[in-house]
């Protein structure tokens, strides 16, 4: 495991200028949105809104330290979280279904939504976390503009479902230091069936690979915590659906051994899941235990919490 002692985050060797030039190219993309890989080319700076029913100021559910993420985000005083409403992915198993598809939140104005970001780093967090990012990047970064100002100076994460644009993606170099996606499906037909979103497996491994350009693998300091890298999340589902096997292969294959991946055994049904069998029932723990086989036996040297 890559170790290293503390360094600046990435946004802090920004110029005002090349900060403000991202944010207007976020903006931009809001005249026809194209943000996200549903390319719904609304309107949201008029008020229109697509899949992911967000308009054009900050949406909010909640914030507040996180204990339950990755250790690497965890550390003493927690994952400053923040639970950004809606979501562009839509999954009809998502355990924050109130949030992502009910829409539980708020409208919040970039001043609001920077002082969270205030909120957080001053209770001690080692890190500002986004949580579903995707549909409202340019709020993130016209806030995070104004944190800046007022001191922010801890990483940021982005924490994603993986259906990224990697157009969107490349506004972010040098803002993120750390990239949390999960990799949910390898096969097109349950990204379909459960995400309707059918090039989801092809639009995840491409967006993996742009972020672990800007990133590289995982680096921590001296007591664990995460400065800089790529994270990567993925669920198991009942009978396989995940397609775990390949995920592993691309990760370990087409991005890097080192990859710090976390398999998640916590999947229970949600939502419209108990009305599409097999997602209707928990996993099992031989289904845990194969998935576990099958990343280390294609060479990933770094699963969150095994010893490899």
């Amino acid at each position: 495991m890559a170790i290293s002692t503390e360094i600046l985050p990435s946004y802090l060797s920004l110029t005002r200028e090349e900060l403000k030039e991202r944010i207007k190219k976020a903006y931009k993309i809001l005249e026809e949105c194209t943000l996200c890989p549903r390319n719904c080319k609304v309107n949201r700076l008029e008020g229109e809104k697509g899949i992911c029913k967000t308009g054009i100021l900050p949406f909010i559910s909640s914030y507040n330290p996180h204990f339950g993420e990755e250790r690497p985000l965890v550390g003493r005083h927690g994952s400053g979280t923040i639970f950004m409403a809606r979501c562009n992915l839509l999954c009809i198993f998502c355990q924050n279904y109130t949030i992502s598809h009910l829409g539980e939140g708020d409208e919040i104005t970039l001043e609001e939504f920077s002082n969270i970001m205030l909120y957080l780093q001053n209770l001690g967090c080692h890190n500002i976390n986004f949580v579903t990012p995707t549909h409202q990047v340019p709020q993130i970064l016209g806030a995070i503009e104004i944190a800046i100002g007022k001191g922010l100076r801890i990483p940021l994460v982005y924490n994603s479902g993986g259906y990224e644009s990697v157009e969107t993606l490349k506004i972010l170099e040098g803002i993120f230091d750390i990239y949390m996606p999960d990799f949910k499906y390898s096969d097109p037909e349950p990204a379909l069936r459960y995400s309707k979103a059918k090039n989801y497996p092809e639009t995840v491994k491409a967006a993996i690979k742009e972020m672990h350009r800007q990133v590289g693998d995982l680096i921590v300091n001296e007591r664990g915590i995460a400065l800089r890298g790529l994270l990567v999340r993925h669920l198991i589902l009942p009978e396989g659906l995940a397609g775990t096997r390949e995920v592993v292969r691309f990760l370990a294959e087409e991005i890097s051994k080192d990859t710090y991946l976390n398999v998640m055994d916590q999947y229970y049904p949600c939502y419209k899941a108990f009305e599409n069998p097999p997602l209707n029932r928990r996993i099992t723990g031989k289904e845990f235990s194969d998935a576990v086989r099958m990343a280390i036996e294609a060479g990933l040297r770094r699963l969150d919490g095994i010893t490899v």
